[in-house]
């Protein structure tokens, strides 16, 4: 074994040892059911928010009118990748959205926010960006070109100090946040934000992936939910969450779309999306509106979820379908997170550094398909 071999084995060794080793799990899912290892679990850790994923009556009724779709796009979408399927979700998007927007399709919501920052904005720009924002913008604020400073997560008035500085210069200034955080399950005060960015001229981006099936009174987000997707400047969402589908989008105007097809180098240079997996995500979206029963559902698992996590004792916070137990040491939460799933509940340990240190927790993030009996079953397992 060389020298490179030997210290990957020593690095896996201490992740080992400290509680933080990762592995690739087989897991099959199906709603609000999974089968792991042989056994067979209650689904508390994937992002099919709406249970479409798991939804064989949805799958089926799409390939009887479907017809015979490419399984691979071949080639980038500037070359011969941008399949007819791209022209029709976008105009659905866009018209779902209203407001004059455009929309913009890419592979996935880490192509995105790696690419979206990167493409806008230049040397002698700044970026501030909420410190709990996912890896994913983290990597895009490191490739931009432009200064970016994090400021503590949710807090407007170090926000507006940031903005006030910057309105002393000439400097171009771009806001990134998410709206629902993926750890957390809290919030962002999105109001509060588009008042900071029309009141200092910023440029406001909000990755809306937890937020989009879920809120909002046709499932468009938080963005709609407040009534102001007309006054954020680009909204970011995903398709492999809540709409059960791959990929992920941007709402934006017509100018800034053309802007990244141009400059987007996550956009550009990648192989396009299969048209199948484009028409399965139209198809979705025209099934979302009316899924209200679902997200009021989801709503009330997650509501009851928190009371009884706070009646364990146990620290949570946040209001949406994530809701996160605050255990503290790595091995704890791994210890806790398989004690669980001896009882039928499928949920692992989240520790750092996809969450600071001594915060390692359980991240039950809940679907429609799971029912009030299986939070009762969570309870008497915790």
């Amino acid at each position: 074994m060389n020298r490179f071999y030997r210290q990957f084995e020593t690095e896996l060794g201490q992740f080992r040892e400290t509680g933080k080793l990762r592995e690739l799990r087989t897991i099959d899912c199906t709603g609000g059911a999974a089968q792991y290892d042989g056994r067979d679990y209650r689904n508390f850790s994937g992002n099919d928010y709406l249970g479409i994923a798991g939804n064989s009556e949805l799958r089926r009724e799409f390939y009887r009118q479907a017809g015979p779709l490419g399984l691979s796009a071949a080639s980038s979408r500037l070359l011969t990748g941008n399949s007819p399927q791209y022209a029709s979700l976008e105009n659905a998007l866009a018209k779902w959205y209203g407001h004059g927007r455009a929309a913009l399709v890419f592979n996935s919501g880490y192509h995105a926010n790696l690419g979206i920052l990167p493409a806008l904005s230049r040397k002698g720009d700044l970026i501030l960006s909420d410190k709990l924002n996912h890896a994913s913008i983290i990597d895009g604020l490191r490739l931009s070109e432009a200064e970016f400073k994090r400021y503590p997560h949710g807090d407007l008035a170090r926000l507006e100090t940031l903005l006030a500085e910057a309105a002393r210069t000439d400097r171009r200034v771009f806001i990134i946040t998410e709206s629902v955080f993926s750890m957390d399950g809290d919030r962002i005060d999105l109001s509060g934000m588009v008042s900071l960015k029309q009141r200092y001229g910023a440029f406001l981006i909000v990755d809306e992936a937890h937020s989009v099936g879920v809120a909002g009174p046709t499932g468009a987000g938080l963005a709609e939910a407040e009534n102001l997707i007309g006054e954020i400047d680009i909204i970011v969402g995903t398709f492999g969450k809540a709409f059960g589908s791959a990929g992920a989008y941007a709402i934006l105007e017509p100018v800034a779309k053309d802007y990244l097809v141009n400059t987007m180098r996550t956009l550009i240079f990648t192989t396009g999306l299969p048209p199948v997996i484009v028409a399965w995500s139209e198809f979705v979206i025209s099934r979302i509106p009316a899924m209200t029963a679902e997200r009021a559902h989801l709503a009330s698992l997650g509501n009851r979820l928190r009371e009884v996590i706070a009646a364990k004792n146990f620290q949570t916070f946040g209001d949406s379908q994530i809701v996160p137990l605050i255990v503290g040491g790595d091995r704890d939460a791994l210890e806790l997170a398989a004690k669980l799933r001896e009882h039928g509940i499928l949920v692992f340990a989240i520790r750092p550094p996809t969450v600071p240190a001594g915060t390692a927790r359980l991240r039950f993030s809940l679907n429609a398909a799971l029912k009030l009996d299986d939070i009762e079953l969570l309870e008497e397992a915790l």
